[in-house]
């Protein structure tokens, strides 16, 4: 058999690239380890769990030879007074009392003496201890947050160690936030305090909650419309081989959305005319919650999709800096509404209906005995064909009030009491 010499190095190399793969999944793992751990107490920022993690990054960034960006290093300090009033504008202020706290971004550099730089951003703060923003009731318990965000972290980290000395027609500028959680605020101080110049920022990556790749391997993709070369760029992207994964089958079931407004950090940079990319992988019952821990992320997912991010920066590293777009902001058009089923929703299903990601305990939900996979087809007398249309109908409801639900369970139409209650006063 004279194929057998190339049959020889064929299969030594697909162990070569299987053994690189599990090493570099394994750093991937590390990472979220550390942050993710419980003597981190959460990563609230201005706490001590915080200037660990910073820390961690920071040791990082210097391992993987990232050159500091920071305004004292690697670190770029911001004070604030928290707000009450969650529609207030956040006040920065140059010194810090009993009323404020300080947070602070970690910032990391790839100087290529290009004109332009890429930003490649995920936020590293979660809740701490649970406080506001926690879906979890009961005694303080610690929120190690590994897909929300020590996921994103890790994955800016291995695009780090990823573009060093490759697509260098760009410089490249990391970037861990901290107070996203608060409301985008180390995003927001970054953008009016750059430690770059903003003129010549070419785009913005963001990652946040991209550990837990299903099987059907959805891909969410907000910003698409922030820039034309978008479009075309994130579909050839999805068919390339990488430099990792040569002749692999990974290619994403991509969920697209064109705004360049939402709840993480990238919606920071679009405000000041900045092409964007969010990436998220989707909600799920540990959100915000103490189980959201390292041991539930898909490292081989986390994986695939910096591989993936590396294919979109390399389709347009020669188009030099990228044109933006104003999108329609989605959430001006969203329905404001006082009550709540307690579900979390998959919002990256397809289908007809709003299909159930998970169920939050003791809320009207689950005294309904609605189930996780269930998809609500109907709310009262208003059809929900997506989760636009279940927002609506959510909004037509107050405290108090009791109406029918109808689900799709495994192709049988199931009805339901609904009572939509307070849980604060419960």
């Amino acid at each position: 058999m004279r194929n057998k010499p190339l049959f020889g190095i064929l299969f030594l190399a697909m162990l070569c690239s299987c053994k690189t793969e599990r090493i570099v999944e394994n750093h991937l793992k590390q990472d979220v380890e550390v942050l993710a751990d419980d003597k981190l107490k959460g990563r609230a920022t201005g706490t001590e769990g915080e200037v660990l993690a910073a820390a961690h990054i920071s040791d990082r960034f210097k391992e993987l030879g990232i050159l500091p960006k920071g305004t004292n290093g690697y670190l770029q300090a911001f004070t604030f007074t928290p707000q009450t009033d969650p529609h207030a504008e956040t006040v920065y202020s140059e010194g810090s009392d009993k009323e404020t706290i300080t947070g602070r971004n970690v910032i990391g550099y790839i100087d290529n003496n290009a004109e332009n730089t890429i930003v490649i951003g995920a936020h590293y703060d979660h809740l701490g201890m649970g406080d506001e923003g926690s879906l979890y009731r009961g005694d303080p318990m610690v929120h190690n947050g590994a897909d929300d965000n020590a996921s994103g972290v890790a994955v800016m980290l291995h695009l780090a160690d990823q573009l060093k000395d490759r697509n260098t027609n760009n410089n490249y500028l990391f970037i861990a936030f901290s107070g996203e959680e608060m409301g985008l605020l180390g995003s927001n101080y970054f953008v009016k305090n750059p430690t770059i110049d903003i003129t010549k920022m070419n785009y913005m990556i963001n990652m946040d909650m991209v550990g837990r790749l299903k099987k059907n391997k959805t891909l969410a993709i907000y910003g698409t419309g922030t820039s034309p070369v978008w479009q075309e760029t994130i579909q050839k992207a999805n068919v390339k081989d990488t430099i990792e994964e040569a002749n692999t089958n990974n290619r994403f079931s991509l969920k697209l959305r064109e705004s360049g407004v939402g709840p993480s950090d990238h919606t920071s940079f679009y405000l000041q005319d900045i092409p964007v990319l969010h990436l998220f992988t989707g909600q799920h019952v540990d959100y915000h919650k103490p189980s959201d821990d390292f041991e539930k992320l898909n490292y081989e997912g986390m994986l695939q999709i910096s591989n993936y991010i590396y294919n979109v920066i390399s389709e347009v590293n020669s188009k030099g800096k990228i044109a933006f777009t104003k999108t329609v902001n989605e959430s001006d058009d969203a329905p404001r509404f006082k009550v709540t089923l307690g579900v979390i929703p998959d919002y990256l299903f397809d289908g007809k209906g709003m299909r159930i990601d998970g169920i939050s305990e003791n809320r009207p939900a689950q005294k309904a005995g609605l189930q996780k996979g269930d998809i609500v087809i109907q709310l009262g007398e208003h059809e929900v064909t997506e989760i636009n249309s279940y927002m609506k109908a959510l909004s037509t409801f107050e405290y108090g009030d009791k109406t029918i639900v109808k689900v799709n369970r495994n192709g049988e139409v199931v009805e339901a009491e609904i009572t939509f209650f307070d849980n604060k006063k419960k």
